[in-house]
């Protein structure tokens, strides 16, 4: 886990939701994803979703800039903000077009129920709660993606010839991702150790299973889309 060699907090959070984060990180969409068995309808259904996933989570880190009470916290916000409008959302919509998903298109699709509740939760809980509760309800996935790409690169059991989602593992997998999960868990104990996380457990372990769960309700929305079950929320392009 990536939390586990130095963020308590994240670990702490982790252990309260231990069955929920195991059926998030081993979710049947993620076995798919290792062994190459993931319908690339599903893939291509979670890839468009995920576009407009990064849009809510964008919005997301400048609020999380707005809520830092120093410049530490209030450039982290900035740079995650910087980082997801002007690099991940090219890079998404450049790995989109290998599987035959346009820009356009996927803007004009309508966010799915599942999206909506995640990235409003998030959005809420950032509005009403701190920067803290922010760091946790963003934290399953930020680091979530991270363990999941690094446990898949080094399951022996994972497919790589052929797989064609390897180059999805190898990115979450990849250095650079995994300092970006190490840089949040980190945070995530800084914070909590100025706005007394700690004396916060019960309500942080609450929102963080809350997150995990809509984590997981994301994957099933994309292994839905395969037999035609993926949900939205008003009309959109298909």
């Amino acid at each position: 886990m990536t939390g586990a060699d130095g963020g308590a907090l994240f670990v702490r959070l982790c252990e309260a939701a231990a069955d929920d984060w195991q059926a998030y990180c081993h979710h049947r969409f993620v076995a798919g994803l290792a062994d190459g068995s993931l319908p690339e309808a599903a893939f291509r259904h979670y890839l468009v979703q995920d576009y407009l996933f990064l849009i809510q989570f964008a919005r997301a880190y400048a609020l999380a800039a707005y809520k830092a009470d120093d410049l530490d916290d209030m450039r982290a916000g900035a740079a995650a903000l910087s980082a997801i409008v002007d690099t991940e959302m090219r890079l998404h919509v450049d790995y989109c077009s290998g599987w035959g998903l346009d820009e356009a298109e996927m803007a004009g699709t309508a966010e799915a129920l599942e999206t909506v509740a995640y990235t409003r939760f998030v959005l809420d809980c950032g509005n009403a709660g701190d920067l803290l509760d922010l760091l946790v309800v963003l934290s399953p996935c930020v680091v979530g993606y991270g363990e999941i790409g690094r446990r898949l690169a080094a399951d022996p059991k994972t497919r790589r010839d052929g797989n064609p989602y390897e180059s999805w593992i190898a990115m979450y997998a990849g250095d650079e991702y995994q300092e970006v999960a190490e840089d949040a868990v980190a945070q995530l104990d800084r914070v909590a150790r100025r706005r007394g996380g700690h004396d916060r457990l019960t309500r942080l372990q609450a929102l963080f299973r809350q997150a995990v769960r809509l984590e997981i309700g994301f994957w099933e929305m994309g292994w839905a889309a395969a037999s035609g079950g993926g949900s939205q929320c008003g009309p959109g392009l298909r």
